[in-house]
């Protein structure tokens, strides 16, 4: 599902948060819209099914639909077809070649047995 930039913080906000009002919303935001642009998007967000929200009192408070790892292999998925042809192994050789990152031979380790799983789950 394509996400704008600031749809994309709003849920990464609440993700953070586990729950926000309108307002805690808008003040985590970098350059903030208007109160009622935030609430707009938090409804856009809902009716795509990625938020619900419960009344507290006066406010509404909004919540993700999914849990953050759910959203986080959704977005992945994406990534990987729309930047690297639906290519795991381009994929992962990006994040490799990040030059700003260290991968620590613990990492190494990790991925080698990640590898060998993935490879014995095809067999």
């Amino acid at each position: 599902m394509e996400l704008g930039a600031r749809e994309r913080q709003i849920l990464d906000i609440l993700y953070r948060l586990g729950e926000a009002g309108v307002a805690q919303v808008r003040e985590r935001i970098p350059d903030p819209p208007t109160y009622s642009a935030v609430r707009g998007m938090l409804a856009l967000l809902e009716s795509k099914g990625l938020v619900r929200h419960r009344r507290d009192n006066l406010r509404y408070m909004y919540e993700p639909t999914t849990g953050r790892r759910k959203a986080a292999l959704s977005a992945l998925r994406h990534m990987v077809q729309t930047f690297f042809g639906g290519s795991p192994e381009r994929a992962v050789a990006a994040l490799l070649d990040v030059g700003d990152t260290e991968i620590t031979p613990k990492d190494i380790d990790r991925l080698r047995r990640t590898l060998r799983q993935a490879r014995d789950a095809v067999r």
